[in-house]
């Protein structure tokens, strides 16, 4: 058995139906808990997403929200849907609805612990999984394991695998060498990560909404030239998903399989990799960064692969493979799932754009995704050498290799190269959602007092003590440094603090 096989069946292991399970599981269980936050909070995740308030060594919520959402939103959104459409058929796309609205649970979850428990190392917020592993479970062998897997499957092996993409859409569409495009691949993301985490910030901010935006309107244009179409398209969506549609019963256990497998793999909630976006945030409470990624949930799936599944589907650029063999549909002769389903669905609107615009939305989602996972290995390099003090060192020579890493990520990939990226976030979701739900009670317990405040009418304000939470100490600075009239208004509402 050569290597890549060998990885490709461990991977396969990893992402079992065991792993999807417990995605859905696990948001089901928190979703249950705090009694739907991601319905009863909507208002509070738009208000709490757009607040400006930075420090010296945090960036602001929109930032870390852009930063998440970046990471989250990847090649997956394109090629993923696609995917699960052509395994699973229509259906499976309402399914990837459904674990993205239980999976916000999730995301507030991690969030919020990447807040209580993060750290100030070198000027600058870190935070996620390795730290609230070990300050809230106490296992600091635990922890020192996913700082490891985080750095091989999110910087030395995710990053290069987008890269690749990013090279080889671009190959395709415009004819540009590999060499080139990885020569200014590397430059746009040695010039972010080495600004630190300031200067990701401000490069996602602008970066993620216009390419969300511009994909997403495409999309609805695409809808509404059709528009004629759209009961259909819901309808078959639907009747697909409960198998309703006698012409889709064979793919309706696929349908949910492919939907939740899809889109746990795509919206990352639980995952821990959008914590340690969240960990990088100033804000006044835990919980209002918790409420902030779980909406970055919604905006990836419910907009992000929703449209690509609008273009797909509107246009009936797809196929949907027989589980026995051959096709239950086969609109597209001889084209296999990926991002060619969404090139043809663009090239039925106008002929020859599908190429370069998903191209260049390749390229968009992949570089920001690139940013994202330059912040996670950086936050988890900055966990295992804090105390060390060689770490500003150490810190300039991972982002010398993440930078070399990515130039060669774009001039060769394998399939070895993806499995080993979906080994690594696959053993990263495993990990954190054992975490994160031995840490339930500190979880839900920021979730109680930030709405206890807010009935009693103020800007919430974090206190680990009122939480029973230990070793937070950072929030005894961060609070009377950044927040003192918030700091005061609570106690002249309660009292003691403690």
């Amino acid at each position: 058995m050569d290597f890549a096989t060998l990885t490709g069946k461990i991977a396969g292991i990893i992402w079992s139906n065991a792993l999807v399970y417990l995605c859905l599981g696990a948001g089901v269980y928190f979703s249950l808990l705090m009694k739907f936050p991601q319905l009863r909070l909507f208002k509070d995740m738009i208000t709490q997403l757009f607040d400006r308030k930075n420090s010296a060594n945090g960036v602001s919520s929109f930032q870390s929200f852009a930063m998440a959402l970046g990471g989250r939103v990847g090649i997956g959104n394109i090629a993923g849907v696609a995917t699960a459409i052509y395994f699973g058929g229509p259906g499976a796309i309402f399914w990837m609805w459904v674990i993205a609205f239980l999976g916000a649970g999730a995301a507030y979850i991690e969030s919020a612990l990447a807040q209580v428990w993060k750290q100030e190392i070198a000027g600058e917020y870190r935070g996620g999984p390795a730290y609230y592993i070990e300050k809230g479970l106490k296992n600091k062998p635990f922890a020192i394991l996913f700082a490891i897997a985080t750095i091989l499957a999110t910087g030395f092996t995710g990053s290069g695998v987008q890269a690749f993409n990013i090279a080889d859409s671009t190959k395709n569409a415009f004819g540009i060498s590999p060499i080139i495009t990885g020569i200014i691949v590397s430059a746009i993301f040695g010039f972010a990560i080495f600004g630190g985490i300031k200067r990701v910030g401000k490069v996602a901010e602008y970066a993620v909404p216009f390419m969300a935006t511009a994909y997403i309107l495409l999309a609805f244009v695409i809808l509404f030239i059709n528009i004629k179409e759209v009961p259909a398209i819901f309808a078959l969506i639907f009747s697909s998903a409960f198998n309703l549609n006698a012409a889709f019963g064979a793919v309706f256990g696929n349908a949910i399989m492919w939907g939740v497998k899809r889109g746990a793999y795509s919206n990352e909630a639980g995952q821990g990799t959008g914590a340690q976006a969240a960990g990088t945030a100033e804000v006044s409470h835990p919980a209002k960064q918790g409420l902030v990624q779980a909406f970055s949930v919604y905006v990836d799936t419910l907009l992000v692969c929703t449209a690509t599944a609008i273009m797909i589907i509107s246009t009936g650029s797809y196929n949907i493979a027989h589980p026995n063999g051959g096709f239950i549909i086969e609109n597209l002769p001889g084209v296999e799932a990926g991002t060619a389903f969404a090139q043809e669905a663009i090239n039925s609107f106008i002929p020859g754009l599908g190429s370069p615009f998903v191209a260049i939305a390749v390229f968009f989602f992949a570089i920001t995704t690139m940013l994202a996972f330059g912040v996670y290995t950086e936050s988890n390099v900055a966990y295992l050498f804090k105390n060390n003090k060689n770490f500003p060192t150490i810190a300039i020579v991972v982002k010398v290799l993440l930078v070399i890493s990515i130039f060669f990520g774009t001039i060769r990939s394998s399939s070895t190269a993806w499995n080993l990226a979906d080994i690594g976030v696959g053993t990263l979701a495993w990990l954190n959602l054992i975490a994160i739900i031995l840490l339930t009670k500190p979880g839900i317990a920021t979730l109680r007092d930030y709405e206890e405040q807010k009935k009693m009418g103020l800007d919430p304000v974090f206190i680990p003590e009122r939480c029973g939470i230990k070793d937070a100490e950072l929030w005894t600075e961060i609070t009377e440094k950044n927040y003192p009239d918030q700091l005061a208004a609570l106690k002249e509402k309660v009292g003691d603090l403690k």
